[in-house]
């Protein structure tokens, strides 16, 4: 375990254990994250940051049917190239996850002085816009949409769940995602803008490694958490 003590912006800082545990299905990272709610609203663990990848999957928001109807291939189409289509439990609409994905959960207790879920949004993009700076990449908000965007394409999705001010699920940002797979649905149901990612905007395959290590450091900054990593 190695204890890495970065600045925060203004706050008390307290710890944030970032955890990075490689390929998981999606049913898996759904239990892991309802165990890891009822710890952190028990206190017996810190906030938490995970970060995973998933295989191919399709997962749903909570709104209306979750995005089912903007499933565009049969479900033979699905099964053949592997991918599974799953309810969230967390809001938007639907979106993608795979390899190439850096997807991040946070686990955190935004008592006391954050209950605001409005604000956690902006900062999870606060985040997102930072870590692709450190690339070069200028990407922004857009006014009424949710997720971190670079011209029409969104680079970054965000879809949340909030319960008695304890977070779970949380950000997928597109690495060296195969973005072909977002040809299959309507991606959070916004028909009239694209999909991007750091490698095609680079035009270079990123390391994910180092993806994680810099999500992890503006976390920290804009969260005002010393990180614990493991």
């Amino acid at each position: 375990m190695t204890r890495v003590g970065l600045a925060g912006e203004g706050e008390a800082q307290r710890l944030i254990d970032v955890r990075w545990l490689g390929t998981v299905p999606y049913s898996e990272a759904l239990a892991l994250q309802s165990e890891l709610v009822a710890a952190r609203r028990a206190g017996r663990i810190p906030d938490t940051l995970l970060f995973v990848e998933h295989p191919h999957v399709l997962t749903l928001g909570v709104r209306d049917d979750g995005g089912r109807s903007h499933i565009l291939a049969p479900a033979s189409v699905l099964a053949a190239r592997g991918i599974e289509v799953h309810e969230s439990g967390r809001g938007g609409d639907i979106t993608y996850h795979g390899p190439g994905q850096i997807v991040g959960y946070p686990i955190i207790d935004l008592k006391p002085d954050r209950c605001d879920v409005h604000r956690y949004v902006r900062d999870l993009e606060d985040v997102l816009t930072r870590t692709a700076a450190d690339y070069g990449v200028a990407a922004h908000r857009v006014d009424g949409l949710t997720g971190v965007w670079v011209g029409q394409d969104k680079l970054a999705a965000i879809g949340v769940r909030i319960a008695r001010w304890i977070t779970s699920h949380g950000f997928a940002l597109n690495v060296n995602t195969d973005l072909d797979y977002f040809d299959l649905i309507v991606p959070c149901g916004i028909a009239d803008r694209g999909v991007t990612s750091l490698s095609r905007l680079l035009g270079r395959a990123v390391e994910l490694a180092e993806v994680r290590y810099r999500l992890a450091g503006h976390f920290s900054n804009v969260f005002s958490n010393k990180v614990l990593e493991t």
